[in-house]
């Protein structure tokens, strides 16, 4: 096994890699001493989503099956078209 392992390095040619730009920089991962001090945001070729002024908040709720079915008929984005359904119950 140490052989095969041994022929993964062959042809390694790091000029072969891609600058990091600044961007990448500012997103990636950041530890220190093997602690992570700030997550990475996004990958090394995109952008993660802007952060929410109003994020969401994860719960667990109990609702009738007929009404969870109902509403998963309607397709993908059904739990954003149940959080508009309470928003408009509510007034907000």
């Amino acid at each position: 096994m140490t052989e095969s392992n041994a022929n993964l390095t062959d042809g390694w040619d790091d000029d072969d890699l891609p600058e990091w730009t600044d961007d990448q920089f500012r997103r990636a991962a950041v530890y220190h001493g093997g602690k992570l001090i700030r997550p990475a945001d996004g990958t090394l070729t995109k952008p993660g989503r802007p952060k929410s002024a109003d994020p969401k908040k994860q719960v667990t709720l109990r609702i009738d099956s007929a009404v969870l079915e109902k509403f998963r008929a309607t397709g993908k984005g059904w739990q954003s078209r149940i959080n508009a359904e309470l928003r408009k119950a509510l007034g907000i």
